[in-house]
């Protein structure tokens, strides 16, 4: 249990907010937006492709988790007929990416959802959004997931719940900085300070 007011952290560590959205019914359907996004399923994909996918979306908001895992680690998630991967298009323009967890059914976990960096201002984030909820709602779905952090986009908590997402937890969650490990370039995301 953390203690309420300040709590240190030892160097070398980060700290962020996890604020845990649910959705227990599916969105209405709305017209084809003029942005129309497209979602190319990918299956087993290449694990360098993937890191470097990974990476593209979530480096600048200190995404790590997928990356400091090993090969089979990482395989047997991608590979699993659970998980299911997508990569979002705009005509001939990859913008994004994003991932659904079916293992715990009637739940389906949004497990990523990022822009492209040269996507981000283009207005893309509703119907990219759309999209892959028309995906999760696929089959038996009951609810469907999804958290983020302080450490991510300011605007994506309001984004979500704009979406129809509403919080229902919140977590701390404390991690050895990536950049010191090597995992992200010491200069990523120069708005969280690296603490020696």
């Amino acid at each position: 249990m953390i203690p309420d007011g300040f709590t240190d952290l030892a160097p070398g560590k980060i700290a962020s907010v996890v604020t845990y959205l649910e959705m227990r019914e599916r969105p209405p359907q709305k017209d084809a937006s003029p942005s129309q996004i497209t979602l190319r399923g990918v299956r087993d994909p290449d694990l360098n492709w993937y890191r470097a996918l990974f990476r593209r979306a979530g480096v600048q908001w200190l995404w790590f988790s997928r990356l400091e895992m090993t090969d089979q680690q990482l395989a047997a998630i991608l590979n699993s007929p659970s998980n299911e991967l997508f990569v979002a298009e705009h005509g001939r323009s990859e913008i994004g990416m994003a991932e659904l967890d079916r293992s715990q059914l009637p739940d389906v976990e949004i497990t990523f959802f990022g822009l492209f960096p040269e996507a981000i201002g283009m207005h893309f984030g509703r119907a990219f959004i759309a999209a892959v909820l028309d995906r999760a709602w696929l089959h038996s779905t009951g609810r469907v997931w999804l958290h983020t952090c302080n450490l991510d986009a300011p605007a994506a908590l309001s984004f979500y719940m704009k979406c129809g997402f509403r919080p229902y937890k919140q977590a701390i969650e404390v991690a050895d900085d990536p950049r010191i490990r090597g995992i992200l370039p010491e200069d990523t995301a120069p708005h969280v300070p690296i603490i020696r």
